[in-house]
Parts: structure tokens; C-alpha cells; sequence
């Protein structure tokens, strides 16, 4: 079978999964149009983020939201870019389509569903009023820089690790969300960390810090470099590697499509997630950030964990990160 058809497998198999997550009372999706981008491969600067980049100060530290708040929905500032995304009708996003809990189609209803794309959701929110003005394009890991670069997307958010290497490239928002890169690996394995992974295939997706981390690892595993995070699903399941490993929320999204799996280990990274903008739109940046403290104070960043992230990670009360800025 090939991976492609293997990953529609998958995905298909999730379907009562997704309508656990999405809740009786989830509010019903919107449909809106969705396309799979094609673009050469990125260079090599932009598909790795260097372990030893130079240090920026505090990666996590954006633009802070400007002193008059948020404009009126539909109602854009003159020469802004989010008056030109107004006046073009859409905005456009690259996102995941097979990260469950984040970004994935939904094979009921074959929509775009999961904590990030309610990111994008809030953020359309503010620009027309309505989440219905959205393109989604389904990207890879690889793309999520190269795309920002020349414009293809107006912001990506597709699990993006705020780095100093990445800052030299696009910028970010403030952190949404939290990570940290664990493992993941059959049950029936005695595997219980990175340090027991020497000389082993560990398994991870092309232009994220986590291939990185990999390569980095004192105990010397064999990195594994794919395009999608369910590909390498595919990997461990016909046994071509010992393991995945990367952020702790994409893995939790693996084992629940898999139950012969399990995380395993503590987070031996600190993976704060941002949303991703060109670096010609400083005031788009300051307007997502302000799209963002808004979610942490009314509540909404609190019910979008709870709806996709609260049962598999254990439940209980979660905060939002702090937002911290560098003006």
C-alpha cells in the first residue's frame, strides 16, 4: 500500500476520535476551501533550524499589541495588511491536514479541524468578523518558512517552534502554546527515553527542530527525515524504525490513531509554538498578538485546549503562556 493511500487509512480510521473531540455542543464546521501546496524544496537554510543558532535574546519575546487594540471587525486600518487581506476577500493559511489534535481533516466531514486551526479561525474572526474568509493550504513542515518568504501564505500555524534561527527568517507571534519533544514507540518495546535509542532508526518529519534534536542526541540515534509525521506513523507500524520522536502534542495525536503505541520518556525540550508571518507585515504581527491576548482573557484559549487537547493530555485545568515582548 502506498503511504499516501496508508495515511487516508489512517485518517479515515479517526473518524469517531474526531466527533469525541469535536463535543456535542462544538460549534459545526465551516466549510471552506482547501488546497494541498506543491513547492520545490526549500533550501537547506530554510528546511533546519541550526541546534547552535546565535542567540536573539528571548526567541519568545514579539511585537506588542498596538496601544488602540483591535480595530473593528471589517473595518481594517488603511494601508495595513490586514486591510489588504480584508479587501482580497481570504486569508490565507498554511496549516497541517494529518496532525490530529491540531490540524487534520476530518473524514466525516472532511473538514480542517484542531487547536491550530482555531488559531486561524480567531484570527479571521478579527479581520472579517466571520471564520467563513479562510483558504487553508495544507503544507509540510518544510514549506511552513519558504511559503511565508514569498507570500504564498499570509501566516502559517502548523505546531512551529519560535526559535533565533527561524527569527532570521519570518517572524512570530507571542507563544500559543507550549511543547516539548518525547518519544514515541511500540508497547511492546523497553525503550523508555532518548538515551535508550542508540544506534536505533528515531523517525521524524523533514524541517522541524525535532529532526535537529535527533541528529543532536548524546546517545547517537539514526535519524529518520520524512515529509509528514504520519508517514513516520506508517514507519513504525511496519517496522522500519524503533521510534518517533517530537513534540509531546503531535505524539499524543499519533498514539491515539495507533493504540499498540505509547509516549514515553520526559520532555527533554522546551517547544514553544508561534504562529508564522513575513517579516514585511510588522503590524500584522502586532494584530495576531492582540488576537491573542484577547483569546487569553475571555476565556476562549481555555475552551479550544480543553476541546482538543484537555482529554488526551491528561485533563485539569491549563493556562495559556504569557505573552512577553521586545518593545
Amino acid at each position: 500500500m502506498r503511504t499516501a493511500e496508508r495515511r487516508l487509512w489512517l485518517l479515515a480510521g479517526l473518524a469517531l476520535l474526531a466527533a469525541a473531540c469535536s463535543g456535542p455542543g462544538a460549534a459545526a464546521p465551516v466549510r471552506v476551501a482547501t488546497t494541498r501546496v506543491t513547492a520545490p524544496s526549500p533550501s537547506a537554510a530554510a528546511a533546519s533550524t541550526a541546534a547552535a543558532a546565535p542567540s536573539c535574546g528571548d526567541a519568545t519575546a514579539s511585537l506588542r499589541p498596538s496601544a488602540g487594540g483591535l480595530a473593528t471587525p471589517g473595518s481594517m486600518p488603511p494601508g495595513s495588511f490586514m486591510k489588504t487581506v480584508q479587501d482580497r476577500g481570504k486569508l490565507i493559511a498554511g496549516v497541517s491536514q494529518d496532525t490530529l489534535l491540531f490540524g487534520y481533516q476530518n473524514p466525516i466531514n472532511n473538514q480542517l479541524e484542531g487547536f491550530d486551526i482555531d488559531m486561524i479561525k480567531q484570527v479571521a474572526r478579527a479581520i472579517f468578523g466571520d471564520d467563513n474568509h479562510v483558504e487553508y493550504r495544507a503544507i509540510t513542515n518544510a514549506q511552513r518558512i519558504p511559503l511565508l518568504q514569498d507570500n504564498t501564505v499570509d501566516v502559517v500555524a502548523l505546531t512551529m517552534t519560535i526559535n533565533c534561527e527561524r527569527w532570521k527568517q519570518i517572524d512570530f507571534s507571542t507563544v500559543y502554546y507550549d511543547a516539548g519533544q518525547r518519544v514515541l514507540v511500540p508497547k511492546a518495546s523497553s525503550v523508555q527515553s532518548m538515551q535508550d535509542l542508540s544506534g536505533k532508526k528515531v523517525c521524524a518529519a523533514a524541517g522541524t527542530t525535532s529532526i535537529d534534536n535527533i541528529k543532536s542526541a548524546p546517545s547517537h540515534p539514526i535519524p529518520v527525515s520524512v515529509a509528514e509525521f504520519t508517514d513516520c506513523l506508517v514507519l513504525i507500524q511496519q517496522g522500519q524504525v524503533d521510534a518517533i520522536s517530537t513534540d509531546d502534542t503531535i505524539l499524543l495525536g499519533l498514539a491515539a490513531q495507533d493504540p499498540t503505541l505509547q509516549v514515553v520518556g520526559p520532555k527533554f525540550t522546551d517547544e514553544p509554538y508561534g504562529l508564522g508571518i513575513n517579516q514585511s507585515h510588522p503590524e500584522f504581527v502586532r494584530f495576531v498578538n492582540a488576537v491573542l491576548e484577547k483569546m487569553r482573557t475571555d476565556g476562549t484559549w481555555s475552551s479550544t485546549y480543553n476541546r482538543w487537547l484537555g482529554r488526551v493530555g491528561g485533563g485539569g485545568t491549563q493556562s495559556p503562556p504569557s505573552p512577553k515582548y521586545k518593545d
